[in-house]
């Protein structure tokens, strides 16, 4: 007779996180702001600001914007924050760095506000593969976030997990 086929995993207390689970919607947009530039180096103010007035902002209505020079100019502090004056009103996040960047703060103020409790002394597997940009530094702060209170925690899937921390 064949023996019936238990599924362990099913039974087991192992709970997965899919860090995906808890990305935020909505459209990321880049600004760069080099071709504000004069020859794509040089800020001068009056243009910057002329440039920033005359602009449609409206555009970046609901989205989550990061703000960026792709010259290698230096930009001075003030004209992120001029610009960030314009897009505060319409934008849901505004952020300076690449989109990457923008990805990383976002996870980092879901992570801060997150209740892990529900976690205290189970076994925890972190779902590694995903089909939206989770960034690295999410992988860090969620495990830093449940080491102290998980069980155990692991990397990938139940059926081919890489093991990362047990208490």
């Amino acid at each position: 007779m064949a023996e019936e086929i238990i599924n362990r995993v099913a039974n087991s207390k192992l709970v997965t996180f899919n860090l995906e689970d808890h990305y935020p919607q909505g459209e990321r947009a880049l600004f760069d702001i080099k071709d504000w530039l004069l020859e794509g180096f040089v800020l001068r103010e009056k243009d910057f600001r002329e440039s920033a007035k005359k602009h449609d902002w409206s555009q970046y209505e609901g989205k989550y914007m990061a703000l960026t020079c792709s010259s290698d100019a230096v930009i001075p502090g003030w004209a992120y924050m001029l610009l960030s004056t314009y897009l505060a009103p319409v934008a849901k996040k505004v952020v300076v760095g690449d989109l990457e960047m923008l990805e990383t703060i976002l996870y980092t103020e879901i992570l801060q506000n997150l209740d892990v409790s529900q976690y205290e002394g189970l076994p925890v597997i972190i779902k590694g593969c995903s089909r939206r940009p989770v960034p690295q530094n999410a992988y860090l702060q969620l495990i830093n976030k449940l080491q102290p209170v998980a069980k155990s925690i692991m990397y990938g899937e139940a059926c081919s997990s890489v093991p990362l921390f047990k208490k």
